[in-house]
């Protein structure tokens, strides 16, 4: 069976000071997050916080007749779950894993505990919910005013952010509900990026062959996040997200 790896593969608990991730670490769950598991629906009180450490979670909202479109992602760099300690207790969004890897996971209570003892970890919390609003943001933008070339680029290089490797598991139908787009559109926008040289696809596997041309070919949208996210996390506490 494979060990649970260190905590501080996930950027928030890494930044935690000892004494506070002494509190936090001791009652951490290390878990499996399979591709395609749902870990809240819409108006469901969440139970659990999660910590990605290898996986990725796509926050999707859910029209009525099913349709469905991401508004962030979560990794390596964050949190799902932050309507419990906002005090909201349920959301408005879909959780669901994106990327197949792992996650810590702390009990919903527990967080709540940390939280309102308003010492870093609030800070941290809070902060990191500001970059989260801000992706949100930007994405409603992007889908707005910008191709499907652009955002699948976006898309592409915020997972890669959050990954060890170069290489994503993912079919071209998937990409389409998470880009709210049809999967005609993926497709004519995946073949560019591979007659480009910039990709290669096959049966649902992405593999990144030149991310600076990805760079290159995306929106200002991608910067505007990552930026944000930078400042955001790495003051005052020694984060480099998607590193």
């Amino acid at each position: 069976m494979q060990s649970p790896p260190a905590p501080s593969q996930n950027h928030l608990l890494a930044a935690l000071p000892s004494d506070e991730a002494g509190r936090i670490f001791a009652d951490l769950e290390w878990v499996v997050m399979p591709l395609g598991e749902v870990l809240c629906e819409p108006g469901m009180k969440m139970q659990f916080v999660y910590f990605p450490t290898t996986a990725i979670v796509s926050l999707l909202y859910v029209m009525e007749d099913g349709a469905s479109a991401e508004i962030a992602v979560v990794g390596n760099e964050g949190v799902v779950g932050v309507s419990l300690f906002m005090g909201g207790e349920t959301t408005t969004s879909r959780a669901v894993v994106q990327s197949a890897g792992h996650a810590y996971r702390l009990g919903g209570q527990r967080l709540k505990d940390a939280f309102y003892r308003a010492g870093p970890m609030q800070l941290l919390l809070l902060r990191y919910t500001q970059a989260l609003l801000t992706q949100m943001a930007q994405t409603a933008v992007c889908n707005r005013h910008h191709t499907v070339d652009q955002q699948l680029c976006r898309w592409l290089l915020l997972s890669l952010d959050r990954l060890p490797s170069n290489q994503l598991v993912m079919t071209q139908e998937l990409i389409a509900n998470m880009l709210g787009v049809r999967r005609e559109g993926v497709t004519e926008a995946a073949g560019k990026l591979q007659q480009a040289g910039l990709i290669h696809y096959s049966r649902g596997h992405i593999t990144v062959l030149d991310r600076t041309g990805l760079e290159a070919r995306v929106c200002e949208c991608y910067a505007v996040v990552k930026r944000e996210t930078d400042r955001l996390l790495e003051t005052g506490f020694g984060l480099r997200p998607g590193v």
